[in-house]
């Protein structure tokens, strides 16, 4: 059972654009309401594309910070936790070992994965990094949300228990391979389309490329405002 590092942030704005972004957190030091939408505390500026409830809650490997290392160097915002916008942080779980409907207890609550993090141009502008959003993206090195199935209480150093795997085979990093790597391959779309415990938003992706034969450009998303 992984220990967690608990963070959250207030909308503030950004390094290097006009935007406000919720994406700086920091680790609190008291117990925390969970609730349906996130943590109490936690603020994300732009609602129509961050947070809500298959969104509610951000966790990224702290592992991978040391990946990151290896390829940018000790920027400051890979210095500690909180660099991706993450509310929690562990060693132990990455994207190859999680699977989406996975059932975790964290203190009172319940959450469930509900979709891989989809990286977009404010990674870049924290990072300093022009193509840092492209670099999260086709590394797989995204980290996942989680939906709240019943809300509680969460404190720094709890604990993630593993209580229920509804679709094992659907590993974060097989989710991330079908929609940004392998694109178009029909047999792992179809399995996407049909994965009930999956985000909407993520499935819908999936009906349409089989739908289209295409696949969507997210330009736009990865490399924000010129």
């Amino acid at each position: 059972m992984p220990k967690i590092t608990l963070l959250t942030g207030r909308a503030a704005p950004l390094a290097g654009s006009d935007a406000l972004s919720g994406i700086v957190k920091g680790p609190v030091d008291r117990p925390l309401a969970l609730g349906p939408e996130g943590l109490e505390g936690d603020e994300q500026a732009d609602r129509s594309v961050h947070g809500g409830v298959e969104k509610a809650v951000h966790h990224y490997p702290f592992e991978h910070y040391a990946a990151w290392q290896a390829d940018l160097g000790a920027l400051p915002a890979l210095a500690a936790p909180g660099g991706f916008g993450e509310n929690i942080s562990t060693t132990g779980l990455t994207e190859a070992t999680v699977a989406v409907g996975d059932i975790f207890r964290l203190g009172t609550a319940l959450l469930q994965v509900s979709q891989g993090r989809q990286p977009c141009w404010k990674l870049s502008r924290r990072f300093a990094t022009p193509d840092m959003a492209r670099r999260v993206q086709q590394t797989g090195r995204t980290g996942w949300y989680y939906r709240v199935l019943q809300p509680g209480v969460v404190a720094p150093g709890d604990r993630l228990e593993l209580v229920d795997r509804l679709a094992p085979d659907w590993t974060l990093h097989r989710l991330w391979h079908a929609l940004y790597i392998d694109r178009l391959n029909k047999t792992e779309l179809q399995g996407i389309a049909a994965l009930d415990v999956l985000a909407e938003g993520w499935r819908n992706y999936a009906v349409r490329r089989l739908d289209s034969g295409r696949v969507e450009d997210w330009t736009k998303r990865l490399d924000g405002p010129q």
